[in-house]
């Protein structure tokens, strides 16, 4: 199967180019890759029949500042999947598409077992611009008669993980890391590998699902299995009380202050999603996270 893959030099992009290393595969980064182009920017010139392409280039794991801040996701979220789409339709169509997009299309901070057929409310830059992504992507393959795919991630997890787990990890490390209330909310969240390994089976069957490890570890059993891991105590604890009242000066500290409100309510709140229509479909049946979760040396 000759396979085109955006975003080959992220956390996800590089485990998924090297899951389907034995199929004909073309990375497309800004960069590096096969195919070098900024697809914010963009329409890249493709001079070659895909059956399948598998979008993960993506801007996440930043929170927007700024104007400018806010305006790059739109750019690279959605500007960069139209011109990929362009691109396509410039020279060959693929047979399959797949999707990456993320759970933050729902918008909720507080919710158990959420499933695809939920609302999309999602009002912050990150999550309206996958929404927009995902119909660009939706439109696209229902006029061309592709098989379209759309996979909602939740926390992504593996051995040297971006964004807020790989803060985690270096917090646990280097012993300034706390768990808030016990940190026993729950939080869904998959192995990295897992999706690269299922993606094929997804590919060929098409749809919109949300994929998770089935089990929701809260912060407390993530946090004990990255401490045992790195050969640290299990990290303390700060009460609530303490917490809300260290996030109410952060309101007014702004980003000076590690805790806000904001932040408090996401850490002492359980989201969770449903993942049992993709086990249905293509038999999901992924690694429990605190069972295939290995720290990469490095840390």
């Amino acid at each position: 199967m000759r396979v085109l893959i955006t975003g080959t030099s992220g956390f996800l992009g590089e485990i998924i180019k090297t899951e389907l290393s034995k199929n004909d595969v073309f990375d497309l980064n800004r960069f590096s890759g096969f195919y070098q182009v900024d697809l914010s920017k963009n329409i890249p010139d493709l001079d070659k029949k895909f059956d399948l392409v598998i979008h993960v280039a993506g801007l996440a794991h930043l929170v927007p500042k700024t104007k400018k801040q806010i305006e790059q996701f739109y750019k690279v979220n959605v500007s960069g999947t139209f011109n990929l789409l362009e691109g396509l339709d410039r020279s060959f169509l693929p047979k399959m598409f797949v999707y990456i997009s993320s759970v933050a299309v729902y918008g909720e901070t507080n919710a158990e077992l959420i499933n695809e057929e939920s609302a999309l409310k999602a009002d912050d830059p990150y999550g309206k611009s996958k929404i927009d992504a995902e119909k660009l992507v939706l439109n696209w393959c229902e006029r061309n008669n592709i098989t379209c795919t759309i996979l909602r991630l939740p926390l992504l997890v593996g051995s040297n993980p971006p964004g807020n787990l790989g803060d985690m990890i270096n917090g646990i490390k280097s012993g300034y890391y706390f768990n808030i209330g016990g940190g026993f909310s729950k939080k869904s969240m998959v192995l990295a590998v897992d999706v690269a390994k299922f993606i094929l089976k997804a590919a060929e069957i098409g749809g919109i699902y949300n994929l998770t490890d089935g089990y929701h570890p809260s912060f407390f059993e993530l946090s004990n299995i990255i401490s045992k891991q790195l050969g640290k105590k299990t990290p303390m604890n700060l009460p609530k009380q303490i917490a809300i009242l260290i996030a109410f000066a952060g309101d007014f500290l702004g980003k000076k202050s590690p805790l806000n409100s904001v932040k408090l309510r996401k850490i002492t709140s359980d989201l969770t999603f449903d993942d049992s229509k993709a086990r249905k479909a293509f038999g999901w049946n992924p690694t429990a996270v605190l069972k295939g979760f290995k720290i990469s040396k490095t840390y």
